[in-house]
């Protein structure tokens, strides 16, 4: 939790949101047109996706202007609530503003799947832990294998997908044996802000489990409602802007990301001999030609050069 003094050193806010709901075409162009004017003229940036399920974004702006943008989200959306949650940082973590129509807010590939319909049952964060310590419930991280090795609970099933696309055939073949072998078992999972395992209980649900469960809020809450004393989240949580990685203050993390293949490298990561600034890291060391170095290269030279007439703090830095 945040202290007023902390605050003070901080300039932006950012809040990460979602919400399913059923919207017509005409509804998404008005949103998309609405949001991004007031980005333009608020100095918000992020990204924003929205489809005829819902909305899911994260903008990073002052306290004042994310207050604006959420205030019209929800007339736009002609609802009274929506799932925030909300962060902070000393440089922007965005470097544009983007809104984008797109077929699913969060991608399963299954048209089936509707969680406007039916989810699973939610679980607050101040309960997550005796969900997790109960010997009859089964919990599984919901997020990629990237995203999982920075960060994780001690004991999820990691289903180790690298996009969320997969993550029905992995039902298919491991959640599925594992609760006829265990009707008993009480199902539980979770991700980074809670959007992705909620969907993932609706398809459980159409596929026929019960007793299906879900952190409420997601990694993202329960850093914020549970005191690192009485936490049982074990390193930092990933999250897809320029902040890379979040440590249990919410602050930004001890990871920077890799601009040649994108995942997440740790300080550990920055001293072995195959990492090369904007080139390449250990996970991609072997995955591009010399033809795309290359360009990696010459990309990474124009970032830098960027950064130099750049502001201090004003963005965070192209590792």
């Amino acid at each position: 939790m945040k202290t007023e003094e902390s605050l003070k050193k901080v300039e932006y806010q950012v809040a990460a949101f979602y919400k399913f709901l059923s919207l017509l075409d005409e509804d998404i162009v008005l949103i998309k047109e609405e949001l991004s004017e007031l980005a333009k003229n608020k100095e918000i940036k992020g990204t924003t996706l929205i489809a005829s399920e819902g909305i899911n974004g994260t903008v990073c702006a002052s306290e004042n202007a994310i207050k604006q943008f959420i205030e019209r989200l929800k007339q736009l959306l002609k609802i009274s609530d929506i799932d925030v949650k909300y962060s902070w940082t000393e440089k922007q973590a965005f470097r544009r503003f983007k809104a984008r129509k797109k077929k699913e807010i969060v991608t399963i590939g299954l048209k089936q799947i509707n969680p406007t319909k039916s989810v699973g049952k939610y679980i607050k964060a101040g309960e997550w832990n005796e969900f997790l310590e109960d010997p009859n419930s089964v919990v599984i991280d919901t997020r990629n294998e990237y995203e999982i090795k920075i960060g994780n609970f001690a004991g999820a099933l990691n289903p180790h997908t690298s996009s969320f696309r997969e993550f029905p055939a992995w039902v298919q073949k491991h959640l599925k044996p594992l609760i006829e072998e265990n009707p008993s078992l009480k199902i539980g999972m979770y991700c980074t802000g809670g959007i992705r395992c909620e969907k993932a209980t609706s398809y459980l649900i159409e596929e026929g489990f019960s007793d299906v469960h879900h952190l409420e809020g997601g990694i993202l809450k329960y850093l914020e409602d549970v005191s690192p004393e009485k936490s049982l989240w074990d390193g930092e949580c990933f999250v897809f802007d320029q902040r890379v990685s979040l440590d249990h203050e919410l602050s930004p993390g001890s990871h920077t990301m890799c601009h040649a293949c994108g995942l997440p490298i740790s300080p550990e990561d920055l001293k072995k001999p195959t990492y090369i600034k904007g080139l390449q890291c250990e996970a991609c060391v072997n995955k591009y030609t010399d033809s795309d170095r290359a360009r990696f290269a010459e990309r990474q030279r124009q970032i830098d050069e960027i950064m130099k007439r750049l502001p201090e703090n004003s963005i965070w830095p192209s590792s």
